[in-house]
């Protein structure tokens, strides 16, 4: 079953339950999805190929973090928790990321495979990260850990 079709059924069943969160949060989700598909031309019987998904969900989970940080620091707490569920919900659909040490480890690995020395070859790093690791590593994270391993 496609990401796009768990994503819709997951809606129904929250029209159901009368979820208003998750209702309310799969809708937008739903809504970028259509989106998407009008700009790529692609029809209404079709659906976005799964990877193409996860970068759509993964932008729309950064655009939320994004907003918390704005939150915090503007002590909006009621806008930040909805924020935050928001995020919760969207990343039941994504797989799941590498913990912190796993990331690391990674990271050190692939250096090493590149034969990186200097911040120059972070590049290299990152594009041979990207080829594998894409869906699982968390870019941002794995930036400073490359900066931090080549000075």
């Amino acid at each position: 079953m496609s990401l796009q079709i768990k994503i819709e059924t997951k809606l129904n069943e929250a029209l159901k339950t009368k979820d208003k969160k998750t209702y309310s949060t799969l809708r937008l989700v739903v809504a970028a999805i259509k989106d998407t598909m009008i700009a790529k031309k692609i029809r209404d019987k079709q659906t976005l190929p799964d990877n193409e998904l996860i970068l759509l969900l993964k932008k729309m989970v950064k655009q939320r973090n994004d907003s918390c940080d704005a939150y915090r620091k503007g002590g909006r707490n009621e806008l930040l928790e909805n924020e935050m569920s928001e995020i919760k919900i969207i990343n039941e659909f994504l797989p799941k990321q590498l913990s912190e040490e796993e990331t690391k480890q990674i990271c050190l690995d692939t250096i090493k495979t590149v034969g990186a020395s200097s911040v120059k070859d972070m590049g290299k790093v990152m594009g041979a990260l990207k080829k594998q690791y894409s869906d699982v590593l968390d870019f941002s994270k794995v930036s400073k850990i490359i900066k931090d391993n080549l000075n």
